[in-house]
């Protein structure tokens, strides 16, 4: 094979660098647009009414989505309860127990949950929760956003977890400190920062969810604190307004959909922040 010159090689990697920041770049210009119209859309529909008001009967001029911010908050709050334990608590299982087949079907099943359709979720919480109890709630579409923030959290513990030195916990065996002891004393607050960051994400990642709220949540015009009931939900909102055939409930639609933009890059934010060395200490 004939040797590839000095000269060849710096084109390739000149080539190769270039082409990895055109699509990079391309990427950020996607966004950077998607973002540019949503808010030259939605910046016309923000107001203190916007955010404090219940919405409006259709011909009534003004309105709000409050109670869609409040339900937001309320069944993304309950799923986090939901999910938090259970996913933390999992992949602490698997990364210090989890080897053997039982640990490598946990993972599997993981990663096949990450991948199910959202809508598929929406209807198995409707069939468990829903049909059942014979009527909508928030608490079954947290049951529904808790289930699809699992993977997240499982993912993310496990691989902090596996961050932190594994001489760590030995010394902490060595010294005669018990198992439970050296997971819940010194591993689980030295992976702190990145559990607490897949968290973040995983509860970013179902704020602006559609599909299984229009099997639970169902959505409401009042406001509603009892997760017991049907409750209004922001990301649902926008979609009612969206495909209403009404001018002025599409200007709320783009609003609401800038306020799920926000809340959504606060708490990408917050995983930054979370990240950084100086929270770490």
């Amino acid at each position: 094979m004939k040797p590839i010159s000095l000269r060849s090689r710096r084109l390739r990697g000149a080539v190769g660098v270039f082409t990895a920041g055109l699509c990079a770049s391309a990427v950020a210009a996607i966004l950077l647009l998607i973002l540019g119209y949503v808010i030259r859309e939605g910046i016309g529909a923000i107001s203190i009414d916007f955010l404090t008001q219940l919405p409006h009967p259709v011909g009534v001029p003004g309105g709000g989505v409050a109670n869609g911010i409040v339900g937001s908050a309320i069944i993304v709050g309950i799923a986090a309860l939901m999910a938090i334990p259970i996913g933390s608590l999992t992949g602490v299982y698997l990364t210090y127990f989890g080897r053997g087949s039982f640990g490598s079907t946990v993972r599997f099943l993981s990663d096949v949950l990450s991948g199910i359709p959202r809508i598929a979720i929406g209807l198995f919480a409707y069939t468990v929760l829903v049909a059942p109890l014979g009527h909508f709630s928030g608490f079954s579409a947290s049951f529904a956003f808790a289930i699809l923030m699992l993977p997240v959290i499982i993912t993310t513990t496990e691989n902090a977890i596996r961050g932190v030195s594994h001489e760590v916990y030995e010394a902490a065996l060595a010294l005669g400190v018990p198992r439970h002891s050296a997971i819940t004393r010194i591993i689980l607050p030295s992976a702190r920062s990145g559990i607490i960051t897949g968290i973040v994400l995983a509860m970013a990642r179902v704020t602006g969810e559609t599909a299984p709220l229009l099997f639970t949540a169902f959505g409401s015009q009042f406001w509603e604190l009892n997760p017991n009931n049907p409750m209004a939900e922001l990301s649902l909102q926008v979609f009612t307004y969206a495909i209403s055939p009404y001018r002025s409930w599409h200007e709320q639609a783009w609003g609401g959909a800038l306020i799920l933009i926000l809340m959504v890059f606060i708490l990408n934010i917050g995983a930054r922040v979370v990240l950084k060395p100086g929270f770490r200490s």
